[in-house]
């Protein structure tokens, strides 16, 4: 199963809606806390995508030009 920044952005969310939904102070900065970790997570899986987006349209102008 491969996971996607979709999957990390949803449980960002969640976490994001559980902070909104509680009244306890430490619960809200626990969830808080999750949602930057699914945050950082999406966004170093994009980057690795884009960098090897990249990578292959190097490869293929290469390929093009010899």
């Amino acid at each position: 199963m491969s996971v996607t920044s979709d999957f990390y952005l949803a449980r960002a969310e969640e976490c994001a809606r559980e902070a909104e939904a509680t009244a306890l102070a430490n619960v809200r900065d626990r969830c808080l806390r999750s949602r930057e970790t699914w945050l950082a997570m999406a966004n170093r899986l994009r980057k690795g995508e884009r960098m090897r987006d990249e990578a292959a349209a190097e490869k293929a102008l290469k390929v093009e030009t010899h």
